[in-house]
């Protein structure tokens, strides 16, 4: 065993309070699908704030609840945009891009964590999903990255991070 090194069988935790490997202060970063406090979004939305980005949430509108639970764990990081949005709506792109415009300017920093798939097509065998479903979790989740990028691009410099 390594010194420093837990004990076999004892599990040890990462966690956002470990100093950040990089200085992102006056950075702004656009974090997508964030879900629950068990989302990859979530994970890499704490590590950015550590770092001393500047947050922005755009989160699903599925209903007051979903996003009151979403608003509630992310308050930590003092997001300065929370922002609904479904990719699915080109309204709601654009006022994303509006609501970013207006409020920072630009976008330093893109995450995407986006996926979806429609329940009926996650049960049973993989080889009965239906092409509409197959559809609908391509375009949310891989899709989507391109089409909140192409918005977003105005806003974007040559350093931007997607």
């Amino acid at each position: 065993r390594l010194p420093g090194a837990p004990a076999p069988g004892v599990r040890t935790a990462c966690t956002a309070s470990a100093a950040p490997l990089i200085d992102l202060k006056g950075k702004k970063a656009l974090v997508t699908g964030i879900a629950n406090n068990r989302s990859i979004a979530w994970g890499i939305a704490q590590q950015l704030h550590a770092a001393g980005a500047d947050i922005g949430i755009a989160f699903l509108p599925m209903n007051e609840k979903v996003e009151g639970k979403i608003k509630t764990l992310t308050e930590p990081l003092s997001p300065s945009l929370f922002v609904a949005c479904d990719v699915q709506k080109p309204e709601d792109m654009e006022n994303l891009f509006e609501t970013v415009k207006k409020e920072w300017g630009q976008v330093d920093i893109l995450i995407h964590c986006l996926a979806f798939a429609d329940r009926n097509d996650l049960e049973g065998e993989f080889v009965n999903t239906s092409k509409a479903g197959f559809d609908l979790a391509l375009g949310v989740s891989a899709y989507s990255l391109i089409s909140l990028t192409k918005s977003l691009r105005p806003l974007m410099s040559s350093g931007s991070s997607v």
